[in-house]
């Protein structure tokens, strides 16, 4: 079974709203392989050729999330039987993590759900103001809640941990284990991962219109991009 986000009940609705013309005439087929096309890649680290600009002394502290940093969905829709894969993403993601030494001993990331976007501002609209209704809940946040404890990676290599936090979203927090990789880029370190989710967990209900529907399970995307604060 293919995964469904957990952040998007709203794709269903949407393409009705905004895409259904183009399926009804042209076909599902037509509107997945044309219309949406192949979907983006998910996030990876890319560690900096030839080495990271961080020595040994500049790890331990306090640490900002910022600049290159993503987050998002992957939603495989089920149009009249075909499978649809869409990706929405932002950029509004911020955040502090705090390492001591190889030890990560904190990390808040918040993400603006209300800022993500995909190919269709009909499906994007239904998102923010049906869905998870962002007027409301206008930001999702993972806190870590156990240490993480994991070699530095070394230049050019990347680094495999997991990460035990709470996910709040829609006003409802779970625990969550997500598996982490991690690189050293440039003057920061890049962390990207996936963190699977089932709709009801977080208080919404995924639809079935029949023709288009939503599974009641999924994953989130992230990459955050982080610097030392001093």
């Amino acid at each position: 079974m293919k995964k469904k986000t957990g952040i998007i009940i709203g794709v269903s609705a949407a393409v009705v709203v905004g895409l259904g013309a183009t399926a009804a005439f042209a076909g599902p087929a037509f509107y997945r392989d044309v219309v949406v096309g192949a979907p983006e890649a998910a996030p990876t680290v890319a560690p900096t050729a030839g080495g990271s600009t961080l020595d040994a002394s500049q790890l331990t502290g306090d640490w900002q999330v910022g600049d290159g940093s993503t987050a998002g969905y992957r939603v495989d829709e089920v149009l009249n039987g075909t499978d649809v894969t869409v990706v929405g993403t932002t950029d509004q993601v911020t955040g502090t993590i705090t390492v001591d030494g190889s030890s990560v001993s904190a990390a808040t990331i918040d993400v603006d759900v209300a800022s993500i976007a995909t190919d269709s501002g009909n499906r994007d609209e239904y998102f923010r103001g049906t869905a998870l209704q962002t007027d409301q809940f206008p930001t999702a946040t993972f806190t870590l809640t156990q240490p993480i404890d994991a070699a530095v990676p070394a230049d050019d290599e990347v680094a495999t941990t997991e990460a035990t936090g709470e996910l709040t979203m829609h006003g409802v927090t779970q625990q969550v284990t997500v598996p982490l990789q991690a690189a050293l880029s440039g003057d920061g370190v890049q962390i990207s991962g996936s963190i699977p989710v089932t709709f009801s967990d977080y208080g919404v209900q995924a639809p079935d219109l029949g023709f288009v529907s939503v599974e009641d399970s999924g994953t989130v995307e992230f990459l955050v991009a982080a610097t030392p604060a001093s």
